[in-house]
């Protein structure tokens, strides 16, 4: 992620402020512009932007206006009522229940981290107004009285069950499933990465590539889960896998490698833009905003040169804040093949 600056005072703010810091101006993310703006906000519903190249006004979005859910901003030539992150949510849970409110609102923030690197990276993202059978959206829902509400993918609707927004409870999960990393922002790039199988690899020229380095994902699923939740992880899986849930299923094997990619290309991305070097070497971005993205060789030689070292980093800093390691994952070669698999699909979205 790139860095972000107040317009007004030019301090440095963050992806989720809603006023800047230093000088108190109020703030917001323009899409347009992949930026965030200073506002001085109007007698009605819009503000304008303080030291900007921007001509037109704009207005928080409705999740903001109503729940200061939301710090994305609307043009005031948009119709919808909502930004084009929280346009994608189509259920949210019973805000009757005070404690919904906040899960919403770390649901919502994560998202917007998602659709930002979505938009960063230049993939589609059709919402179901423009494609009402594979377009994307999201439920994000509680638990009924006498019924669970699975986390999943299905046609294009990734469901989160809100209790994943519950540090307790997903730390609680993470430990009785004996998995090394649980977040938020995983679960949604590991679920996105199910959508973009169907998307841009199922009955596609991508699918034999895919069978190649994923496998046949005709094997029944049913029957894989059982295996995998009764037995775990074929003996040896890390020469060939990035996690033991993506032994599952080749499906799962290609949403936990996408989930991955994600991670890889958001932290590349963002140690570029603070300019972080790691010895001599500074970290380049997969898809820096003023020049082509990297080329297939570029990308794996960037996985190498940049990647390996910058999570030992990441690694031996969170372990000197007394932290469990923020990557604690191995990249073998068959990974990186699936990875600069991964990373050829995606360069050709961008240019379809």
């Amino acid at each position: 992620m790139k860095t972000f600056e107040c317009g007004n005072c030019g301090q440095i703010t963050f992806f989720e402020n809603v006023v800047c810091e230093h000088c108190g101006m109020p703030l917001g993310y323009v899409t347009e512009i992949r930026a965030m703006v200073a506002f001085q906000p109007g007698s009605d519903l819009f503000w304008s932007p303080v030291n900007s190249a921007l001509v037109e006004r704009y207005r928080p979005c409705n999740n903001y206006v109503s729940q200061h859910i939301c710090n994305w901003m609307v043009a005031e030539s948009d119709q919808n009522a909502w930004c084009r992150s929280c346009r994608f949510t189509e259920m949210i849970p019973a805000l009757s229940i005070p404690e919904h409110l906040h899960l919403w609102f770390l649901l919502e923030a994560a998202k917007r981290r998602l659709i930002y690197s979505l938009m960063q990276i230049g993939l589609p993202i059709p919402d179901r107004d423009r494609d009402p059978a594979r377009g994307l959206s999201f439920n994000f829902l509680a638990d009924y009285p006498q019924e669970r509400v699975l986390t999943g993918h299905q046609d294009g609707v990734i469901t989160l069950n809100i209790d994943e927004a519950d540090d307790v409870v997903r730390e609680r999960k993470r430990k009785r499933l004996d998995e090394p990393y649980r977040t938020l922002l995983g679960h949604l790039r590991h679920e996105i990465g199910h959508y973009y199988w169907m998307l841009l690899v199922e009955n596609s020229r991508w699918i034999s590539g895919y069978r190649q380095w994923f496998g046949d994902e005709c094997a029944d699923y049913s029957e894989a889960m059982d295996a995998y939740y009764k037995n775990g992880a074929r003996s040896g899986w890390q020469n060939n896998y990035i996690s033991e849930y993506a032994t599952m299923h080749p499906w799962e094997d290609w949403a936990e490698t996408w989930a991955h990619y994600l991670h890889i290309v958001d932290a590349l991305d963002t140690a570029a833009n603070w300019r972080a070097r790691i010895g001599s070497a500074q970290p380049s971005s997969p898809f820096p905003e003023a020049s082509a993205p990297m080329t297939i060789e570029a990308f794996e030689a960037a996985l190498m040169r940049d990647w390996m070292p910058f999570t030992l980093f990441l690694n031996s800093m969170n372990r000197s804040l007394g932290q469990k390691d923020s990557y604690p994952f191995v990249n073998p070669e068959a990974v990186i093949r699936k990875l600069c698999f991964i990373h050829e699909v995606v360069l050709a979205a961008r240019l379809e």
